[in-house]
């Protein structure tokens, strides 16, 4: 338990924070599985759109710290890779 307010006040921006980063964390997963469930389809039109939105969001987690940078990069680029060899 936190003994100072300045160390309670911390708990409870670290808390909010958290709880903010799973969600946002979750939705690029979702993403992510998006793109890849149209891989698996074979449909490349559907992989390529849902592309789209999984790297804006997998680069916004990336400049918000919640990711990091290499980590994005290199997601974008495997599933990237995944897409061109789908032709």
């Amino acid at each position: 338990m936190a003994n100072s307010a300045q160390a309670a006040k911390r708990a409870r921006q670290a808390e909010k924070s958290r709880i903010k980063n799973v969600a946002q964390r979750s939705d690029m997963r979702t993403a992510v599985k998006k793109v890849l469930a149209a891989i698996e389809a074979g449909d490349k039109e559907a992989a390529n759109v849902a592309f789209r939105s999984a790297q804006s969001k997998l680069d916004g987690m990336s400049r918000k710290g919640i990711i990091a940078k290499n980590k994005a990069a290199r997601s974008k680029s495997r599933i990237n890779a995944r897409i061109k060899a789908m032709a």
